[in-house]
Parts: structure tokens; sequence; C-alpha cells
């Protein structure tokens, strides 16, 4: 499967993993429900790790977890840190605003992924692409715009700066994967298992501090939280698979990604009830869909 298949792939997923994530932390507490999602996807690598030998040999190999060094544990803990931190604001944000305003917003990130990894990385991506990641761009700014008709204050709402700082951090996460897969070259599976057991590692101190604040009754268990560790395990899966390959653009994959939130757009139509400026969020739906099919054309 090429790069760009697994980062549509990864999209849809991720968009899935979206609208559960809203779900688990609607009127509930954002870091336990966070943690917990992290600590179902550590332990599901850990229950994978023991049942490979049992598995078909033609797995094993890409399920292998390779020995690292100090130095390459050190780079993947703090990615972990990274990551939490990007987390804790980006559940805090959407806890209180729609999934059509904080989705959009959360997808800007690409902007900032295309600017770095233009700076840092020296990418170009063909100019047939160029105008893909163009039209995205375009789609994510409309539905920005278009979050006014929410009522939200963008410049006076702290949970907009709450999603806009986990945008910001999810961007600089974005290219530091690329260095773990290719620089250091990381293979995706060892990757993804240490990082699964380094963010938990990473969000043990918020949760100490908030078990502290006497908050322990405003958390609600759903079947959602464990659903939102493992969906985000298989994205990641297919996110690290599509970077890992040959020749894959981060500043492409990057934008394709985002498109998740058409899943929770839909969802939070049909589900949540969030129909305000439907009409002028469709058009933007529309050309987001044109951007990704002008990308997949151009990258054959």
């Amino acid at each position: 499967m090429s790069w760009l298949a697994l980062a549509l792939l990864s999209a849809f997923v991720l968009g899935i993993y979206e609208l559960l994530k809203k779900l688990a932390v609607r009127d509930n507490a954002v870091l336990p429900v966070l943690f917990a999602g992290v600590l179902t996807g550590a332990l599901a690598w850990l229950i994978l790790r023991g049942l490979t030998p049992l598995l078909p040999t033609s797995w094993q190999p890409g399920l292998a977890v390779d020995p690292l060094s100090p130095r390459e544990h050190l780079a993947i803990l703090a990615k972990g840190f990274l990551v939490a931190a990007s987390w804790v604001c980006g559940y805090a944000g959407l806890k209180h605003l729609p999934i059509t305003v904080a989705g959009p917003i959360r997808s800007t990130a690409p902007l900032w992924t295309i600017l770095l990894a233009v700076a840092f990385f020296d990418e170009w991506p063909a100019p047939a692409q160029w105008l893909g990641v163009l039209l995205i761009l375009v789609a994510f700014f409309l539905f920005s715009r278009f979050g006014k008709a929410e009522g939200i204050v963008f410049h006076k709402n702290r949970w907009i700066y709450c999603i806009v700082a986990a945008t910001a951090l999810g961007a600089i996460s974005s290219l530091y994967d690329k260095y773990l897969l290719q620089s250091l070259d990381i293979r995706v599976a060892t990757l993804q298992f240490w990082f699964s057991i380094y963010l938990v590692m990473a969000m043990i101190l918020p949760m100490l501090w908030w078990s502290r604040q006497g908050r322990l009754g405003t958390f609600q268990w759903r079947w959602t939280i464990p659903a939102v560790g493992l969906g985000l395990l298989v994205a990641d899966a297919l996110y690290f698979a599509a970077i890992a390959q040959e020749g894959a653009l981060i500043s492409v994959i990057s934008p394709v990604r985002r498109t998740s939130v058409i899943i929770g757009f839909a969802a939070g139509v049909l589900f949540l009830g969030e129909r305000k400026a439907l009409g002028r969020k469709i058009f933007a739906l529309a050309l987001m869909l044109a951007g990704v099919a002008w990308l997949q054309w151009a990258g054959r």
C-alpha cells in the first residue's frame, strides 16, 4: 500500500477517534479520560507483544521491537512528553468547544507542518501536489471563519487558546516523527511500542496533581474511553507506516491526515446536533475533498 493511501486510511480512523474522544470528555474530567486512553493503548501493545510468538510467522517481523540505545530511548521519551502536553491542551479545548469548531482549528496544523518541513527538511512537494495542499488549507481557513456562527469570540475564549497550543505542539510532533523514523531509523513497531509506554509515564505527574485536587467524583467511566486508546493505536500505526516509506513527504501526509475533520464534522451534525452554518461548512468540506482527490491523482 502506498504512503498516500496509508495516510488516507489513517485519516479515516483518526476521524472516528476524534468522535470517540469528544464523547469521552463531554461532561467528564479531562485528565483521567486521557490517562485511561493512553493506558489502554500501552496495555494493548504489551498484550500484542506477548502474543507475537503465537501469530503467523509472516506477521512477526512487522511487530518486532528492536533494542534501542539510551539516546534513542531519550528521543522517544521526549516525544511522549511533547505529545502529552499537546493532548492535555487538546482534550481540554475539545471538552468545551463544539467538534465542528475545534476540529477545523486543529486541522490548521498542516500549515505549520509544511512551513517547518520546507525550512528544516528541504521538502518541496511537486507543483501539482501543492495545488491539492492549497485547496485543503483554504478549506481549513473557511472552517475557522464559519466557527463564528457558533457564537464563539475566538480572541476571548481560553479554550480556543488551548486548541491553538495543541495544534502548534502537534505540528512540531509531526516533524519529530520524521526525525525518529527516518533520521534515527527506528522501525514503526519499535517506535509505537516505546512511545505508548513513555506516554503513560509522561501522564503520571499530571494525574497525581489532578487526584490531589479532590476531583475524583467528577470522573465518569464510559466505554468510549478505552475505545479512544485503541482507535489512536490503529491510526498511529497507519500514520507511522506512511511516514516510514521511502519518498514519503510529511508536508503532504499531514494535510491528508487532517481530513479526519470530515468524520468529526459529520458526527457533530448527525449525533451532536451541531448544525449552525451547515451550508457553508458543507462547501468547505467539498473543497477539502477536492484537495484530497487532487493530491491522490498528482501523487501517482
